[in-house]
């Protein structure tokens, strides 16, 4: 953090609290962040007309923002590297949510009744990933926003039973996950025939929020996008009937989406069974192994399945690559995605889309 003792160096501390994450330290971690807090706050000291509670606010969201937010990235890239375990994962993300709360603790909240506006701030169903979430409520909060933070996996009902109770102003909707899409369409679809704007982010809505705007939602690139796209003065929605997934998505018409969904248990026990026969490793495979092939092998039919649903090859081919690199840093020959895909392409011939995201992927294997 510029100018200030270089002992507090924005690239030490953040060192410092990816070591603590690494050794599942949750008191050095939070010591990391109240000392970055401290660290950041008299920076802000020489700027003229902000009071005390401004300034610790300012220091909180660059804390989130510079320190925690990139710290808890480093731990999703060494978990896809190999270099950590799922375990070591959950453990670090879990002390992230320790360290989100710490900057909330120590930040000075809206005095009631001058907040900028009341919004929702919730995880699409079937998100387990909270914590980008997390880190968007306590910026809105530090922003002036009443912020209701809902969680993880909220189930699309209730989302919109609490937003028109509370008559919130905007849902920020979270997803990470590209097959859980269409279900976060139908709670876009859902809030906005509620009267209600919604804003989109998260990974799964893939780059530049390509599958938001296809599914008629804002896009917020992060937390201080969001921040900035919710300050823009646009109308309120006014409530209507939720429109069809197919009003949205003319190449549902096809069919592809819904039969392809109606037979994804059949595919993937028939694709398992074609990679035993053409891949001969497999016969060596543990009991363990071979659950998590077929765990493999379901995710290949899910993200098919959403690819159909928002009509993208790239969303596929993206993850089939994403897949390769995951299965070489475990030592596991990427090639064994071959039969997988070439099982699906026997089974799906009669699918021209289903046939086309599939010939795309099977040419990148290669």
């Amino acid at each position: 953090m510029t100018g200030v003792d270089e002992a507090y160096s924005l690239g030490e501390l953040r060192d410092q609290l990816w070591e603590a994450l690494g050794e599942c330290d949750e008191t050095r971690a939070v010591a990391v962040v109240r000392q970055a807090l401290d660290a950041a706050e008299p920076e802000q000291a020489h700027t003229t007309g902000r009071s005390a509670a401004d300034r610790k606010r300012d220091a909180g969201e660059r804390v989130l923002l510079e320190l925690i937010a990139p710290t808890q990235e480093r731990v999703g890239l060494a978990w896809a590297a190999n270099d950590i375990t799922v375990s070591q994962e959950h453990a670090a993300t879990a002390i992230s949510e320790r360290c989100i709360a710490a900057v909330a603790d120590a930040t000075v909240p809206t005095p009631s009744g001058t907040y900028a506006g009341r919004v929702t701030v919730a995880c699409a169903a079937g998100e387990w990933h909270a914590l980008p979430a997390r880190l968007l409520s306590e910026v809105l909060r530090l922003r002036g926003w009443r912020v209701d933070y809902l969680g993880a996996q909220v189930p699309t009902r209730h989302l919109v039973d609490h937003v028109r109770r509370t008559r919130a102003q905007a849902v920020l909707l979270s997803s990470s996950i590209p097959p859980l899409l269409p279900g976060a369409h139908n709670a876009i679809t859902s809030c906005k025939g509620a009267g209600v704007r919604v804003l989109a982010g998260g990974a799964a809505f893939g780059p530049q929020g390509r599958y938001a705007r296809l599914m008629q939602a804002e896009w917020a690139e992060d937390a201080t996008d969001a921040a900035a796209v919710l300050g823009r003065d646009l109308p309120r929605p006014r409530e209507h009937t939720a429109r069809s997934t197919e009003a949205d998505l003319p190449h549902l018409g096809d069919q592809e989406y819904t039969m392809l969904r109606r037979s994804s248990l059949q595919l993937v026990k028939q694709t398992f069974i074609d990679v035993e026969d053409n891949f001969p490793a497999t016969h060596r495979y543990s009991e363990y192994q071979r659950e998590r092939t077929i765990e493999d092998i379901d995710f290949i039919v899910s993200y098919l399945a959403t690819a159909l649903y928002v009509d993208d090859v790239d969303l596929f081919t993206t993850f089939i690559t994403w897949t390769a690199d995951i299965l070489a840093a475990r030592d596991v020959p990427p090639r064994c995605l071959i039969p997988a895909l070439d099982s699906l392409l026997k089974q799906l011939k009669d699918f021209p889309r289903v046939v086309g995201i599939l010939t795309a992927a099977r040419n990148l294997a290669l």
